[in-house]
């Protein structure tokens, strides 16, 4: 007989226990649940609330029943439902009566929700520490490539030279606001619901900020309907592992492009490319076509959950049992992409040659041709139609601005002499954008000391 079944006159059909059970999937929770459990007794005993020899009896059961689910000694029953039921199953089977006194004063509505926010705590540090590893992976490359010139891209037409070190650290922007993300994510599931009961708190004299205490809670729910029935917490989550999926497909789609024969400015590893069943000579780019996919499903688990709740009235109802499969998924696709991401990126073979090939053509020395101009007297929407007539001559007769003679650039404006062509070289291009934020090396070196420091200083 199921522990809520004494207002029931038959058992439940076998098709809803099996579409009911959340076993197969929250058994994951049992640390979460089984630690929510052990500081409730441990309260209900310093309360009086349960004799101290029963909240010992239970603590050391409970124990027991961790050590013997880590060792995979413990067969959940899908008789049973979900972890809570199942934990407390077998406590009573183990130590008797005492088990029994457990639930006093808790509902599984406010203990699910608890365990729920020890885990997206859980995680939202997990991820926040591989997202350092990848950050500190930016850093060493950024390092090594301070001054190799690659050209920068708007509408994925070259646009202006940059450094590769200086692309690594944009990247590295977008995972420092992915760590903070997830440093908020554990602020706002840092609140303890124990207490609320199944929406009205309870009776019995709980105390709530010891058990918060004993969890390594910083807050208590200060409203009994809403402790057990937020998820707000659980979306956060989904949202930041979001954000950095998109992050990480972003960087993936660029990766892909590089490998390309057409670009030819990576060489993926061996390690983390595959093969063609019919076509020899293919390398495929595998593992970063994989995680842009992937970021898919976790948008879908966002938007699944946030139209799960849209309609719920309070308090708890059964559809918030959703919630699990899709944190659940959401975690585990993001924190896999972000290991083999940072495995894959710390492969790769960067063909510095070919990205400062691809620097010099394209015209990305344009708008310095125009600066140029304008540093000699020019205004500068008159310096950017001279240069614009310049480059179409250029295309006309396949050649690159620096590529024609002083005289040739005279035909165009008097102003040019011959400091142009170190003006408008492409080491010139990157070093005298010398601007907070720019690619110049010792602006990249200063941002790279930045984040060195920011990471240094993060915490959780």
């Amino acid at each position: 007989m199921k522990l809520w079944g004494g207002r029931f006159e038959k058992k439940t059909d076998g098709l809803v226990d099996d579409f009911h059970s959340s076993i197969t999937f929250d058994q994951r929770l049992y640390q979460q649940d089984i630690s929510g459990s052990i500081a409730h007794a441990t309260m209900l005993g310093r309360q009086g609330i349960i004799p101290q020899e029963d909240a010992e009896k239970i603590v050391a059961g409970l124990k027991e029943i961790m050590a013997d689910v880590a060792a995979g000694k413990v067969q959940f029953e899908l008789d049973a439902e979900d972890i809570h039921m199942n934990v407390e199953k077998l406590l009573i089977e183990r130590i008797g009566d005492a088990g029994k006194r457990l639930h006093t004063g808790r509902s599984r509505n406010d203990q699910v929700a608890l365990d729920c926010r020890m885990y997206v705590k859980d995680s939202a540090k997990e991820a926040a520490g591989f997202m350092r590893e990848l950050c500190e992976t930016l850093l060493s490359i950024a390092s090594a490539h301070l001054e190799t010139i690659m050209p920068g891209y708007t509408h994925l037409q070259r646009a202006q030279p940059v450094t590769l070190g200086h692309h690594m650290m944009a990247y590295f922007q977008m995972f420092t606001r992915d760590m903070q993300r997830m440093k908020e994510v554990y602020a706002h599931a840092d609140v303890m619901p124990l207490g609320s009961g199944a929406l009205a708190g309870t009776t019995y004299p709980l105390d709530r900020e010891y058990a918060a205490q004993l969890l390594g809670f910083s807050a208590i729910s200060a409203n009994s309907l809403d402790g057990v029935s937020d998820r707000d917490f659980v979306c956060d989550y989904i949202y930041a592992a979001s954000v950095c999926m998109m992050h990480l497909s972003r960087f993936c789609e660029e990766l892909i492009l590089w490998n390309t024969h057409e670009f030819r400015f990576v060489e993926m590893d061996d390690g983390y490319a595959t093969g063609s069943s019919i076509m020899p000579q293919k390398k495929n780019p595998d593992v970063a076509e994989l995680i842009r996919g992937k970021t898919g499903r976790v948008y879908g688990d966002l938007q699944g959950l946030l139209t799960t709740l849209k309609g719920l009235p309070l308090a708890y109802n059964k559809d918030m049992q959703e919630d699990k499969e899709a944190l659940f998924d959401a975690r585990d696709t993001l924190v896999k992409s972000l290991v083999v991401f940072n495995a894959m990126l710390a492969s790769c073979t960067f063909r510095t040659e070919n990205m400062e090939r691809g620097a010099a053509g394209g015209f990305t020395n344009a708008t310095d041709a125009a600066d140029y101009l304008v540093k000699h007297g020019m205004p500068f929407r008159d310096a950017h139609a001279v240069i614009g007539r310049l480059v179409l001559h250029c295309v006309k007769e396949n050649k690159a601005i620096l590529d024609l003679s002083l005289e040739e650039l005279k035909a165009f404006s008097d102003i040019f002499e011959e400091d142009v062509f170190e003006a408008c070289s492409m080491q010139a291009c990157v070093n005298l954008r010398d601007v907070p934020g720019g690619p110049a090396p010792a602006r990249v070196k200063a941002s790279i000391d930045a984040g060195a420091a920011w990471l240094a200083a993060f915490a959780i």
